[in-house]
């Protein structure tokens, strides 16, 4: 996963709206790692009224508003929302700052991450790049911050299956971190994490596991077992176990995950969605359709309830359930949930973005079992097309 941090600056000039704008992003912060995104941009519109009141529409406090208020809308798939708040952002930093701060930096960083999220896969890369050349021009080329560019730059490359360019900016990165953060710190586990998740993708397991486990024993001895980290970690290392065929310690590893979730974060977190739906894909490799039904169904409703029914997530959700509909031939439930899925993602995300042509396959998949084939050439065609210009 790509990291976003709410951007925090300096003061603003009054001291009393100083306090009050730095309150306003705590809460921000909180609401927005508790998955109640809704109250956080009401609080961190309120944050932006403060910072422009107080230092004008230039001031860099206010890019930092602007930066916070993007990341939520960008969390809830409001893309077109999100857009032009990071450019405004990058704006304010360039002419506050001059085009090579770090701050600038993350401004670059920012809305590469949201192209990214976009499928806009060349417009994302060159704003990585622009971002990692600032950060070790003003940081120096062992900084964490370049670290970070460079775990970002390799996600990108992953998502695009350029495994031989990805790998070593992630050993560059796990490099960079364990000389100057030390071998415990949980961005290591991070990086590690990351390279574990290429070498698994790639089919490297054996390489994988390792990496995964020591990535799993640093946050459980910085954060502590019930950390919403440590799930993840161990959501990671199920999902290895599940793809080597070891279904029982991959279970084992979900529902651990899934626990401590709802523990830390509460019932209907969307991280919660993620280890149902995790959990419940791994009940229906094997065959065990009673069972992952209603977690997907549970997913889903928590995925609606957080983000809308309107977000990628959800579409991934109804994806997921309309799967396991069709592989029990229950077409009829099947195909409105593709449909809905598939409108969902060219809406939020565009009509050439890779998941629109997994939609477009999956329907078309759906209409050759049910003798619609002049539907399922056409959509594959549409698919096909989509994945070709994604090369």
């Amino acid at each position: 996963m790509l990291l976003f941090l709410l951007a925090f600056g300096t003061c603003v000039p009054a001291f009393a709206q100083g306090i009050e704008w730095e309150s306003l992003n705590d809460e921000v912060m909180s609401l927005y790692r508790q998955g109640h995104y809704d109250r956080a941009i009401v609080v961190a519109k309120k944050a932006l009224q403060v910072a422009e009141q107080a230092g004008g529409s230039d001031h860099p406090d206010v890019a930092d508003s602007l930066n916070n208020l993007a990341l939520l809308y960008q969390t809830q798939g409001r893309y077109a929302q999100a857009e032009p708040l990071y450019k405004r952002s990058l704006a304010i930093r360039e002419k506050a700052r001059g085009p090579n701060h770090p701050d600038v930096a993350q401004s670059l960083n920012n809305l590469a991450a949201l192209y990214d999220t976009q499928g806009q896969y060349a417009q994302a890369v060159s704003l990585y790049k622009r971002s990692l050349v600032i950060y070790e021009k003003t940081l120096g080329p062992d900084h964490p911050d370049v670290a970070q560019s460079l775990n970002n730059l390799a996600i990108l490359y992953q998502t695009q299956c350029r495994y031989a360019q990805a790998e070593p900016l992630y050993k560059r990165s796990l490099a960079i971190r364990e000389k100057a953060l030390g071998p415990d710190h949980p961005d290591v586990a991070q990086s590690l994490n990351n390279l574990a998740e290429l070498y698994r993708t790639q089919g490297r397991y054996a390489q994988a596991e390792p990496l995964y486990k020591r990535s799993l024993a640093i946050m459980e001895k910085t954060l502590g077992p019930d950390h919403p980290d440590v799930a993840n970690s161990l959501n990671n290392l199920a999902l290895l176990y599940e793809a080597k065929g070891q279904y029982a310690p991959a279970e084992s590893l979900y529902k651990h995950s899934l626990a401590i979730r709802e523990k830390a974060l509460g019932p209907d977190h969307p991280d919660v969605a993620t280890s149902l739906n995790n959990l419940a894909g791994l009940y229906y490799a094997q065959g065990q359709y009673t069972q992952a039904e209603p977690l997907y169904k549970r997913s889903l409703a928590i995925s609606e309830k957080t983000f809308g029914p309107d977000h990628p997530n959800v579409a991934s959700s109804l994806n997921n359930l309309a799967l396991l509909y069709k592989t029990q031939g229950q077409f009829a439930q099947a195909e409105p949930l593709y449909k809905r899925s598939l409108a969902i993602r060219e809406k939020a995300l565009g009509p050439d973005h890779p998941s629109v042509a997994q939609s477009l396959e999956n329907m078309a998949t759906l209409y050759r079992k049910t003798g619609r084939e002049k539907l399922a050439e056409e959509f594959e065609k549409r698919a096909a097309a989509i994945r070709a210009n994604k090369r």
